[in-house]
């Protein structure tokens, strides 16, 4: 495993620009989240206290030192204008998230079994390191994204709760206004959640887990934290397009009066498969392997999808799903 990232001295203060803080940032960020690991769960690189300390603290300094500033400018009518500051670091992590997924996936093996564990690996590596990330850029969630969900610009909006204005037909005050909004906000949250696991009167470490894969799940212009928005990238960049079915190229045939239809190949003709999924039905039903690798891979890759942001009724997760109930069931047997 790589060793420790020392903290290098410098006597200009990180924290007096963007370009400033992304230099000073962008070297951790390379150890923790690209540099090559030989643990089997891609256990993130360590970084210098010091080297730790002074991102923290420049992080801090660099977001108080663009509230002070955005408080002198004049009043703009743009209100998007005035927080670009705000967001240009944040902006700068997505794209560095885009281009790390994207260098994992110039790899991508030809093998069926070895595009796999490709997968599974590149995603447990890219977990730890973005996972370190979010704890070391803990003030980008802090002093930005925390603010952008109280502006309405989260995972989860307000527009994506009123799908009309009926709802508003029978209000009468500004405070009855918030209380609806409120409500209905929180019955869309849960409703949302379920979708990731999670039911009414479950711990908050499930809550917790369930709203993060939603964020995952969200769309790019929808500002998550640091941690889910690694993971949203990873889905779009390196995992997408090895789900994407191939298109099937449809041939222009002149029309023929009385011609006898051919039967189908079967009662239930095979669908085309995104790749992926056609190297996870080649890894079940390999020999190769024995079962106990097979339901690592297999329960990691699930794992995966979901912290992702890849629903639950997608083929390749009910594939996965079935796969790990039967070998539990299987397990239980042999044991009694």
């Amino acid at each position: 495993m790589s060793g420790v990232l020392n903290h290098a001295s410098s006597s200009a203060s990180p924290s007096t620009s963007l370009s400033s803080l992304w230099a000073y940032v962008r070297p951790a960020l390379d150890h923790i989240v690209k540099s090559p690991s030989n643990e089997i769960n891609g256990k993130a690189p360590a970084i210098d206290f010091g080297l730790y300390a002074g991102i923290h603290s420049a992080c801090y300094n660099y977001f108080i030192t663009q509230s002070e500033n955005s408080v002198n400018l004049p009043v703009m009518d743009d209100p998007d204008q005035s927080s670009v500051s705000r967001t240009d670091i944040y902006m700068w992590l997505d794209k560095y998230f885009t281009e790390a997924a994207r260098e994992i996936s110039i790899g991508v093996p030809l093998d069926d079994i070895s595009l796999v564990k490709y997968t599974v690996f590149s995603f447990n590596r890219f977990h730890a390191g973005a996972q370190s990330a979010d704890r070391l850029l803990s003030y980008v969630n802090r002093h930005y994204v925390r603010r952008a969900v109280d502006e309405d610009r989260g995972w989860l909006r307000l527009a994506d709760v009123l799908e009309s204005n009926s709802a508003m037909m029978t209000i009468t005050s500004i405070e009855e206004s918030h209380a609806v909004f409120a409500r209905k906000l929180r019955e869309r949250r849960l409703e949302e959640l379920k979708k990731w696991g999670y039911r009414r009167g479950d711990s908050e470490e499930k809550a917790i887990l369930a709203e993060s894969c939603a964020e995952a799940a969200s769309s790019p212009e929808r500002v998550v934290p640091v941690l889910s928005l690694a993971h949203r990238r990873f889905r779009i960049e390196f995992i997408e397009p090895l789900l994407a079915v191939p298109k099937t190229a449809t041939k222009i045939k002149a029309k023929v009066k009385h011609k006898i239809p051919k039967p189908p190949p079967g009662l239930y003709p095979a669908k085309p498969k995104g790749r992926l999924a056609r190297a996870v039905q080649s890894l079940l039903e390999t020999d190769a392997i024995d079962n106990e690798e097979k339901y690592f891979l297999v329960s990691t890759l699930a794992n995966a999808l979901l912290l992702i942001g890849v629903p639950e009724d997608h083929s390749l997760r009910k594939k996965l799903h079935k796969h790990i109930e039967i070998s539990a069931l299987t397990f239980s047997f042999f044991q009694h």
